[in-house]
């Protein structure tokens, strides 16, 4: 785990003190930026130098690095597509069948057999190379996102983005 400098901006007084001491230049008062990448594991300069207390230093995760994707033969690619869409089926006709019935322990019984198609179906998505971070699937609907237009949902969206996509583009 690495360690590196973070600024509150909150209290930054732009002294740019840390632009003089930082070895790597990873620090940009301009933006309010550190760069991380170039931070070095545990330096403390910029952090005794900052005369408002902003930059502190926090641990960093390591970056994951995904495995290339598992290769799949085109006709068990398909296959593992059409097992995929039977379960969805199958969790549709559950929930439909959840909706009406009368009896609460049934309910409770079509509930969880709709969970578990659409778990299955999950599962085969992803052993077929579809939903794994490193498809081009993935980072297709990923770069879809970003560059979409939903006003209905952009607070939404861009939570989404910023809080997982954004971090699995740029471990990809």
């Amino acid at each position: 785990m690495r360690t590196v400098a973070v600024r509150d901006l909150k209290k930054c007084t732009k002294d740019c003190l840390c632009l003089y001491v930082c070895p790597t230049g990873a620090t940009n008062t301009e933006t309010g930026n550190i760069d991380t990448e170039k931070c070095i594991d545990g330096c403390q300069q910029c952090v005794d130098a900052c005369p408002s207390g902003a930059i502190s230093l926090k641990s960093e995760e390591p970056k994951k690095i995904y495995p290339p994707q598992h290769h799949r033969e085109n006709a068990v690619r398909q296959k593992m597509y059409a097992l995929a869409e039977s379960k969805l089926q199958q969790e549709q006709i559950a929930l439909a069948l959840c909706d009406e019935s009368k009896d609460n322990n049934e309910k409770t019984f079509l509930k969880g057999i709709a969970m578990s198609n659409r778990l299955m179906a999950e599962d085969f998505m992803r052993e077929g190379g579809y939903l794994t971070p490193q498809s081009a699937n993935v980072k297709a609907l990923l770069a879809f996102l970003q560059n979409a237009d939903f006003p209905e949902a952009e607070e939404s969206l861009k939570k989404l983005l910023c809080d997982t996509t954004y971090k699995l583009l740029h471990k990809l």
